[in-house]
C-alpha cells in the first residue's frame, strides 16, 4: 500500500488520505490542496483507481505463491528464459534497493521480456546460490552471491508475479540470517 501511495501525485495522495481514510469532506479537501471541491472529489477518485490496481486482484495463498516462486527460481537457475517469462505477468515491475552500496536495477523495470532478460543477465555474471526464504509472511528468494546478499519479494496475482522487489542493501539485511550452509 505504501508503494502504491508513494506513485501518486502529493495532491492525489492528500486527496485520498484526507476524504477516504480519514472522511474529511471535499470542500475540507479542496482547501488543503488548493483545488475547487470538484477538481478534489476527480483526485481522489484517480487516487482510489490507483490504489485499487495496486493491490491484486486474486492474490495468492502462501502454497501458491511458493508453487510461482519454486517455477521463478528453477527457470532463473536454469537460464530458461521461456520458463521465466511464463511465470510472469506480461505487466511484472521489478523494483531494486542498493541503497548506493551495492549494484542495484536504478528505476523500476516493466514488462515480461525485459525483467525476464535483465535477472537472467545478472545471473549469468553472479555465482552464488539461493533458496526460497519467508519474506515478509510469504515465500520469497534469499540470494546470496560471495559477501552480497540479495532479498526477492513477489507479488503474485493470479497465478503470475506481477511485481519483484529486491533488497541488496546491505544496511537493511543485517539482520536476516544467512544461508545454511550446503
Amino acid at each position: 500500500m505504501l508503494r502504491v501511495l508513494e506513485s501518486l501525485s502529493p495532491a492525489e495522495r492528500t486527496a485520498f488520505v484526507l476524504h477516504d481514510v480519514f472522511g474529511h469532506s471535499f470542500e475540507e479537501v479542496a482547501d488543503a490542496v488548493g483545488r475547487t471541491p470538484q477538481a478534489a472529489r476527480q483526485l481522489a477518485s484517480r487516487a482510489r483507481r490507483h490504489v485499487e490496481a495496486g493491490r491484486p486482484r486474486f492474490p495468492a495463498t502462501p502454497d501458491e505463491q511458493r508453487e510461482v516462486v519454486t517455477a521463478f527460481m528453477t527457470a532463473a537457475t536454469e537460464g530458461d528464459l521461456d520458463g521465466l517469462i511464463a511465470v510472469l505477468d506480461p505487466d511484472v515491475t521489478l523494483r531494486s534497493d542498493g541503497g548506493g552500496k551495492v549494484t542495484a536495477v536504478r528505476h523500476p523495470l516493466h514488462g515480461a521480456a525485459r525483467v525476464a532478460k535483465t535477472l537472467l543477465g545478472f545471473a549469468r555474471t553472479r555465482t552464488g546460490r539461493g533458496e526460497i526464504a519467508d519474506v515478509n509472511g510469504m515465500p520469497g528468494i534469499l540470494v546470496e552471491a560471495g559477501d552480497e546478499r540479495s532479498v526477492f519479494a513477489f507479488t503474485v496475482d493470479g497465478g503470475r508475479i506481477t511485481a519483484i522487489d529486491i533488497v541488496r542493501n546491505p544496511d537493511k539485511l543485517e539482520r536476516v540470517p544467512p544461508l545454511e550452509p550446503s
